[in-house]
């Protein structure tokens, strides 16, 4: 299917995107790497009078240190940047791993960070990465800036925190400190697909563990219960055990075109057994 007529324009500067959304009103949508929205469009599920290309955007573009050690990284960077810049790699090691597991090396190259988070697909590796790593996205309107915990931007099925007239221009991460572990795992029926469950798990050293399941509920789901049962490691297998049976109260997964609620929950035990085990041996290869 083709897309429904449109007006493109070309923003060139933060202040001119503004300018274009108030312009364009509620018929605008912004265009980053279109990913999402161009599929949409194809199928005919939005129809926007007007399209800003905001790729040329110097205030969204860039990845920093910024002087108390986060990692600043603006909303147009692209999945393969995201795995592949060194200082991502150094600090934010958990962005890396993930990467491989976004679609396609195509979707890759085009899509961003700013969209992935901006469209809150539940089943998304991103927003769950995020949310496990205690990030910030830093939201930014016609009156200025805003920063808003990666736990509270996820409202909803597709849905952020994000006022009208406001973008993500950023995200900031804090860099992983010593002994931190971070890993994510995922099950999909064919390389490239949405998954159909997926956990991220982030170890703190001396510390527990975070979970943070996605595609198993409207947005990325901690499951706080699990993490209490399963405490700090070393993790044995009673402590795994009892932490599995915690997810009963933490995921309330939808059936699907996968299975049901109850196939979604066995998902998620296995998946967790198989990050614990991965955390496990990243933590025992760094004391060798």
């Amino acid at each position: 299917m083709k897309a429904p007529p449109f007006r493109y324009q070309r923003a060139e500067t933060l202040a001119d995107v503004f300018r274009l959304q108030h312009e364009g009103g509620t018929n605008a949508r912004l265009l980053a790497g279109g990913q999402t929205l161009l599929a949409i469009l194809a199928f005919r599920l939005s129809a926007p009078d007007t399209l800003i290309d905001i790729t040329r955007v110097p205030e969204l573009q860039g990845i920093t240190q910024n002087a108390d050690g986060h990692i600043r990284v603006g909303a147009l960077t692209t999945h393969r940047v995201l795995g592949a810049d060194p200082l991502l790699r150094a600090h934010v090691p958990l962005l890396a791993e993930a990467v491989p597991l976004i679609a396609h090396p195509a979707i890759r190259n085009r899509g961003t960070i700013g969209g992935s988070l901006a469209y809150a697909d539940p089943a998304a590796e991103l927003p769950a990465c995020c949310v496990a790593l205690g990030a910030t996205i830093i939201a930014a309107g016609p009156d200025g800036e805003r920063r808003i915990p990666a736990d509270d931007f996820f409202t909803g099925l597709f849905t952020t925190a994000l006022a009208d007239g406001e973008l993500i221009r950023a995200v900031e991460f804090p860099q992983a400190a010593p002994g931190d572990r971070s890993t994510i795992v995922e099950l999909t029926r064919r390389s490239g697909d949405y998954a159909m469950a997926g956990l991220v798990a982030h170890a703190s050293a001396g510390a527990g563990v975070r979970l943070v399941y996605f595609a198993l509920g409207p947005t990325p789901v901690d499951a706080r219960h699990a993490a209490v049962a399963l405490g700090a490691s070393p993790w044995t297998p009673d402590r795994i055990a009892a932490a599995q049976a915690a997810l009963d109260h933490d995921l309330d997964p939808p059936a699907d075109q996968h299975g049901g609620a109850d196939m979604k929950r066995h998902l998620a035990r296995v998946l967790l057994a198989r990050a614990l085990a991965r955390l496990d041996g990243s933590m025992k290869a760094a004391a060798a």
